[in-house]
């Protein structure tokens, strides 16, 4: 399995994400820029990965820009036939922006960036990255400031009915309330998938969170669910 993953101008995240595909987990990287369009190297058993940052200085929106770049029209492509697409942090603003997943992010709650450790759990077996991770509760951090999941009630009704709902914020033993829902998220939504199940978005930080160097090794997990 290869990994392509795209640099925006403002991407800050996209070496954390690189470091901890290309060394913590062992798998094949390719580094692919925003202006160009070429995804022939990947098929669909291959995941192309949107990092965090601030691509084009969030202006507008967080992702309203990066939406229109030459590389974001070959990934919308690449992910209507099939291939994955994981996008973190920003890159979850940006695949919403693409409508490749719905709903929009909103400014935290108390419109305060947060950077910090928080817990997440899935209770969703019916997707390739939660696969192995029902019930089990994750540390991984956040760095957001434009974090808040927001949907409608009947979109959020259907992701639930339909098994999108990839992560929601929980405390350290799983137990999901409004006292560990720090950016004020609809119903402690922390990532989702698209119908299809090969789209995925999340504010949380994974790569953050591979390395034993830094004494956590949760987000290798999410990997894993990829990887297969």
């Amino acid at each position: 399995m290869k990994f392509g993953v795209v640099t925006f101008p403002g991407s800050n995240c996209d070496h954390d994400m690189i470091d901890a595909l290309r060394h913590d987990m062992g798998q094949e990287v390719i580094e692919l820029w925003h202006k160009d369009k070429d995804l022939s190297a990947f098929n669909t058993e291959d995941c192309i990965v949107l990092p965090g940052g601030f691509s084009y200085g969030d202006y507008l929106r967080c992702g309203a820009i990066a939406r229109f770049s030459p590389m974001m029209q070959s990934v919308i492509d690449f992910a209507n036939n099939g291939g994955r697409v994981l996008g973190v942090c920003n890159g979850f603003q940006i695949l919403c922006e693409a409508g490749l997943l719905p709903g929009v992010l909103l400014l935290n709650q108390r419109q305060q960036f947060v950077c910090k450790n928080v817990y997440l759990k899935s209770e969703n077996t019916a997707t390739p990255i939660t696969r192995f991770l029902a019930g089990t509760p994750l540390k991984i951090p956040v760095a957001h400031g434009e974090g808040r999941y927001y949907a409608d009630e009947a979109t959020l009704d259907g992701l639930f009915a339909n098994n999108q709902v990839l992560f929601r914020y929980c405390d350290e033993f799983g137990n999901i309330h409004d006292d560990h829902n720090f950016n004020g998220a609809a119903r402690n939504i922390a990532g989702i998938t698209n119908k299809d199940k090969n789209v995925f978005g999340m504010m949380p930080h994974p790569e953050r969170a591979t390395s034993r160097d830094l004494l956590n090794t949760d987000g290798q997990l999410i990997f894993q669910g990829l990887i297969g």
